[in-house]
C-alpha cells in the first residue's frame, strides 16, 4: 500500500506555494543519494571508534541504560537494568491475582458480546479463570500436558490462556486462521491431549488432528459452550484444591508451545516459561509508571493474542493498571476506536499505512492534497531537525504548526483522540512514515522483538529523544550487543532456552557464550540505540557475488500511491528484480484521476502501460542511491496481493518469501530470467 500517496507528484509545487520553502530544499524521502540501499557484512566495520564509552543514560525511574564495549568479546553492548529476580513460585496466574487484589472492581477488560459492550473487573475475571481452571483440573489435565488452543483475539482467549497456565498446562498457540494441515502439526508437535477450538468452523478443520494424533483425548468448542461446560465441571473442585496446584507451578515452569509464523523457514515451536512472559510484564510498569500506572489510561488490543507479541503485550496490561479494551478484529478497528478511544495502542506497520492512506485518499488530488502532501513535507522537516538538533527551528515549527489544525488533528481524532503511545512492531515501519506520524503530534514509537525474546526486546518508551530510524533502548532486563557480521544478538530472562524437540535448531540459535542470534543485522550508537540495518537470511546474493539487502528498496517501491507489497529478488540470479502487487482501494481512485479505465479488472492494471510507468517510476528512485549491480532491472506485476489466505503472508503480517519464491518460480524462470538465446554467429565462429 502507498506510504507517500500524491507526495512525489505534489511536493515540488506545494512546498513552494504553500511553505515558500527556499529553492534549497531537499524532499526528505530518499534525499541521500550516496547512501547505498544495502549492507555488506563483510565490508561493515563491527562499530566505530566511541571515544565516550562506557556511557549511561536514565530513561526510566533509576533504571540505567548502559552502553560499552564488551572487554571479553570486544562487541558493542548495551544493557538497560531490569527488576530483580521474581520469586521461584510466581506465576503468570499471580499476575492476575495481583490485579484482583490492588484493583478488584476496577474494570479489566471491556468487549463486544453481540450487540453490547461488556466490561469484567479484575475480581470477575479472576473468578472466571478459577472455575474454568477447576474444570481442565477436572477433566484430568495434569501439570506439563499439552493443550492446543485456536481462537481470535478475544475476553475467551484472555479466560482459557490463564486458566491453562494457572494449573501448569502448556499452552500451544495456533492461529484463528490455520489451516487444517497447521492444526495437525502444532497439535503432534506439542503432544497436546486436548485442543480447544472457538468456532464450529474451526472444527471442521480439526479431522486431520483427530485422526493423527495419538496424543488427543479431546476437542471442544467454545462457541458450543465449551467454556460453560467446563465451569460446570469445575463445581467439583474445591478452591483448595486449585491453590495447591496453582502453587506447585514455578516462574521455571513450561507454559507455552509458540510457533514461529515461518516468514523465513518452517515454524518452530518456542519453547516459553511462566518466568519468561512474567520477566517482560513485571518489568515494563515499573519502568514507565506515569503512563501504565494511571487507571485512567486505556489500551485496544486487536493483534492475534497466539503471536507472542499481543500475548505479552496483554500480560503487561494486566500487571499495570490500565483499562484493556478487546477489539473486534482489524477489520471493525475504526468503530472500535470511537469507543475505545485509548490513550495505548499496539499496532503492527500496516496498519499505520491504512491511517496514512486513508487520509491521503480523503485529501483527493486537488487544493486539499497539496496541502495534505505539503503537511507530510512539513512533519517530515520537522522531526529530521528534531532528529539531527534535538529540536527544529522557529521557520520549521511555525510550518508544521500551521498544518495541524487542518490535516494533523483529524488524524489524530481518526485514532481515537487521546493517543500517548502507539508502539508498532513484528515487522519494519518506513521511517519517513514514522517521521511524518511524529511531525503530526501522532505518537508512534517503534521497538523491536522476536518470538524468541518474548517480543519486545527494544523499544522507544516516551522518555527518550527522537532518533529517526532507531526501534529504541534495550528492553529492561535485556542486553543487546552487535556480533559477528553486524548480527543483532540478545540476552535477558524472557530469551527462550530452545525449540520444542529440535536441538540441532537450538544449538544453531546461539553463541557460544550463550546469547541469541536474531538473524537481523543492526548498528547500535554510543547512547545505546538499535538501528536494524538488514536480515541475513533476507541477504540476496547474486550470481556475481553482491550481497543485496532487499528491504530499503522494496520500501521505497512501496511508496507507489497503489502499491501495497513489492518483494525484491535475485539469489543467485544474474541480476536484482521485483515483484509487485496492487492495492485496488488505492489504484480505482488513480485510475480515475488519470481519465483511465476504472472497471478494468486486476489482470488488465496490472498489464497496462499507464499503471506499469507510474510503477517504475518509483523503482527507478529506489535504484537511485545503488550501483547497476544492486538495482531492480525488471519487475512484474501481479495481480492478487500477498495474502494469509493464499499463504503468502504470516498472521503477523510478514510476507513469508520463499513461499512467494515458490509459488512464482515458472512465471521468474519464463517471463523475469529468461534465457539468452544463443547467438549463431558466436557459436559458428567459436
Amino acid at each position: 500500500m502507498s506510504i507517500f500517496t500524491s507526495v512525489k507528484k505534489h511536493a515540488s509545487d506545494a512546498t513552494q506555494r504553500i511553505l515558500h520553502l527556499g529553492g534549497d530544499f531537499e524532499h526528505p524521502i530518499n534525499a541521500d543519494g550516496d547512501t547505498p540501499d544495502y549492507v555488506d557484512p563483510e565490508t561493515t566495520p563491527q562499530h566505530h571508534d566511541y571515544e565516550d564509552l562506557p556511557h549511561i543514560d536514565f530513561w526510566g525511574p533509576d533504571r540505567p541504560t548502559t552502553t560499552f564495549i564488551d572487554a571479553n568479546s570486544d562487541f558493542i553492548t548495551a544493557d538497560t537494568e531490569g527488576n530483580e529476580p521474581l520469586p521461584e513460585d510466581f506465576n503468570l496466574y499471580r499476575i492476575y491475582e495481583s490485579r484482583a487484589k490492588r484493583m478488584p472492581d476496577e474494570a479489566l477488560y471491556t468487549f463486544k458480546y453481540g450487540d453490547e459492550w461488556v466490561t469484567k473487573t479484575a475480581s470477575e475475571t479472576l473468578l472466571d479463570i478459577r472455575e474454568v481452571a477447576k474444570g481442565l483440573m477436572h477433566q484430568g489435565l495434569r501439570k506439563g500436558d499439552g493443550v492446543a488452543f485456536m481462537c481470535h483475539t478475544s475476553y475467551e482467549w484472555d479466560v482459557f490462556d490463564a486458566a491453562v497456565l494457572s494449573v501448569g498446562g502448556v499452552l500451544a498457540t495456533i492461529y484463528d486462521t490455520d489451516s487444517a494441515e497447521q492444526i495437525r502439526n502444532i497439535v503432534d508437535n506439542s503432544d497436546s491431549s486436548l485442543l480447544v477450538v472457538e468456532t464450529k468452523d474451526m472444527l471442521n478443520k480439526t479431522e486431520l488432528a483427530k485422526e493423527d494424533c495419538p496424543t488427543l483425548k479431546t476437542i471442544m468448542c467454545i462457541e458450543n459452550g465449551a467454556l460453560d461446560e467446563l465451569k460446570a465441571y469445575g463445581s467439583t473442585v474445591s478452591d483448595a484444591q486449585l491453590d495447591e496446584r496453582i502453587a506447585s507451578v514455578k516462574k521455571t515452569d513450561l507454559c507455552s508451545i509458540v510457533y514461529t509464523s515461518g516468514s523465513t523457514a518452517a515454524p518452530k515451536g518456542v519453547e516459553m516459561t511462566h518466568a519468561h512472559y512474567c520477566a517482560t510484564a513485571t518489568n515494563l510498569p515499573t519502568y514507565m509508571p506515569d503512563l501504565l500506572s494511571n487507571k485512567r489510561n486505556r489500551v485496544l488490543l486487536f493483534l492475534p493474542q497466539a503471536h507472542s507479541f499481543a500475548r505479552a503485550i496483554n500480560y503487561i496490561c494486566v500487571a499495570s493498571n490500565l483499562h484493556i479494551y478487546i477489539a473486534r478484529g482489524i477489520k471493525t478497528l475504526t468503530a472500535d476506536l470511537k469507543i475505545a478511544r485509548p490513550h495505548i495502542m499496539i499496532v503492527v506497520p500496516r496498519v499505520l499505512e491504512k491511517v496514512y492512506n486513508a487520509a491521503s485518499q480523503k485529501a483527493g488530488s486537488g487544493p486539499k492534497g497539496r496541502v495534505f502532501a505539503a503537511s507530510v513535507v512539513a512533519a517530515q522537516k520537522y522531526m529530521k531537525e528534531v532528529s539531527e538538533n534535538g529540536k527544529a527551528s522557529r521557520f520549521v515549527s511555525m510550518q508544521r504548526n500551521a498544518f495541524d489544525p487542518l490535516v494533523y488533528a483529524s488524524i489524530r481524532e481518526a485514532l481515537g483522540g487521546c493517543a500517548k503511545w502507539i508502539v508498532t512492531g513484528g515487522a519494519p515501519l518506513d521511517p519517513d512514515l514514522m517521521a511524518f506520524f511524529r511531525g503530526a503530534g501522532i505518537p508512534v514509537y517503534e521497538g523491536y522483538g522476536l518470538t524468541e525474546t518474548t517480543a519486545p526486546c527494544a523499544f522507544n518508551p516516551l522518555t527518550v529523544p527522537y532518533h529517526q530510524g532507531s526501534v529504541g533502548i534495550p528492553f529492561p532486563g535485556f542486553q543487546l550487543r552487535i556480533g559477528e557480521g553486524n548480527e543483532i544478538q540478545v540476552k535477558g530472562v524472557p530469551v527462550f532456552k530452545g525449540y520444542h524437540k529440535n536441538e540441532e535448531e537450538t544449538e544453531l540459535s546461539f553463541t557460544e557464550d550463550g546469547w541469541y542470534k536474531t538473524g537481523d543485522l543492526g548498528r547500535l550508537d554510543d547512547d545505546g540505540f538499535l538501528y536494524i540495518i538488514g536480515r541475513k537470511k533476507d541477504l540476496i546474493i547474486t550470481a556475481g557475488g553482491k550481497n543485496v539487502s532487499p528491504g530499503p528498496m522494496e520500501d521505497v517501491i512501496k511508496r507507489c500511491p497503489f502499491v501495497s507489497q513489492a518483494l525484491v529478488v535475485g539469489d543467485k540470479r544474474s541480476f536484482i528484480s521485483a515483484l509487485i502487487t496492487l492495492d485496488e482501494d488505492a489504484l480505482r481512485p488513480w485510475l480515475s484521476k488519470h481519465g483511465l479505465d476504472t472497471g478494468m479488472t486486476m489482470e488488465e492494471a496490472a498489464q497496462n502501460a499507464a499503471v506499469r510507468a507510474e510503477v517504475q517510476k518509483w523503482v527507478d528512485q529506489a535504484n537511485e542511491g545503488v550501483s547497476r549491480a544492486e538495482s531492480v532491472r525488471k519487475f512484474i506485476i501481479l495481480p492478487e496481493e500477498f495474502s494469509q489466505d493464499n499463504g503468502l503472508m504470516t498472521a503477523s503480517m510478514k510476507i513469508i518469501r520463499p513461499r512467494v519464491l515458490k509459488r512464482y518460480n515458472t512465471l521468474l524462470n519464463t517471463q523475469m530470467y529468461t534465457k539468452r538465446k544463443p547467438n549463431p554467429d558466436a557459436q559458428n565462429n567459436g
